[in-house]
């Protein structure tokens, strides 16, 4: 036992450091996207109001605690692999292989975080779990890890349990990972980026949109989703008004404004 001692220890600095990394990495990007770019930006605006003053300090020092969590997570799924209970594999995947990882593993992802998100939003758990998180009324890309520790918990649960039953390579959980934070950054960028008819367009309209999920911040009672709408769609939880909230902040990226495609409204 004692010889898994430093290692672990090792490897939770290791974690602690890229788990801050891909953190501080996209919600600085985006922030950054979002300020050089305010002349393009400003029009997107999803809400009028803007961020209260200090709440990307709150939202930032809550995240730390999240990483830190995050970490802890890391160091009991290594030991899990080291006891046989879990297999992660760190050699090549054949292409097939990743791309089946992958497709896999986001889309149990967002089931998983659609149903923790319902269960958070109960009144025995919204108060002591997921309270912290709505304080950020209009989110910030630091909002992103902003999770009460009982949240984190559950956040950072579902790799682990993913992979008690699926075998994984190490290398597509680090794209799965990277893909997590990007379009958890978006969704709490607070500005619309994609183009107007995005939300009807066939081949766009069952991907979330940063107004998808910043209704969620400004009301709480619809958009559960994470990646998909089609969980909030068989649930019925959408919010009514989301694609007039989505045409309202969307701006078209050149030309004219107009839709990908016809609109079935």
């Amino acid at each position: 036992m004692a010889h898994w001692i430093i290692p672990l220890a090792a490897h939770g600095a290791h974690s602690f450091a890229i788990e801050l990394g891909r953190y501080l990495v996209a919600a600085g990007l985006m922030t950054l996207i979002l300020w050089a770019g305010a002349r393009w930006t400003a029009a997107r605006r999803i809400q009028k109001r803007s961020p209260a003053k200090g709440d990307r300090t709150r939202e930032f020092g809550h995240s730390m605690l999240s990483v830190f969590i995050f970490a802890l997570w890391s160091i009991a799924t290594l030991a899990m692999n080291q006891a046989g209970i879990i297999h992660v594999a760190f050699t090549a995947p054949r292409w097939w292989q990743a791309a089946l990882e992958f497709v896999a593993i986001v889309l149990a992802h967002d089931g998983y975080f659609y149903w923790m998100h319902r269960g958070l939003h109960t009144r025995a758990m919204f108060r002591r779990a997921h309270l912290t998180h709505h304080k950020s009324r209009t989110p910030t890309p630091w909002a992103a890890y902003s999770f009460a520790p009982i949240e984190g918990v559950f956040e950072g649960l579902f790799l682990p349990l993913f992979l008690l039953f699926v075998p994984m390579h190490g290398i597509v959980i680090l794209a799965f990972l990277l893909h997590q934070i990007a379009r958890n950054v978006l969704g709490h960028s607070g500005h619309e980026l994609m183009p107007p008819g995005f939300t009807r367009f066939p081949l766009t309209a069952w991907l979330t949109t940063a107004t998808h999920h910043d209704l969620h911040h400004s009301g709480g009672g619809h958009n559960f989703g994470l990646y998909f709408t089609w969980w909030d769609r068989w649930m019925g939880t959408e919010h009514p008004r989301y694609h007039e909230s989505f045409e309202a902040a969307a701006v078209p990226w050149f030309g004219s404004r107009s839709r990908l495609s016809p609109s079935s409204e």
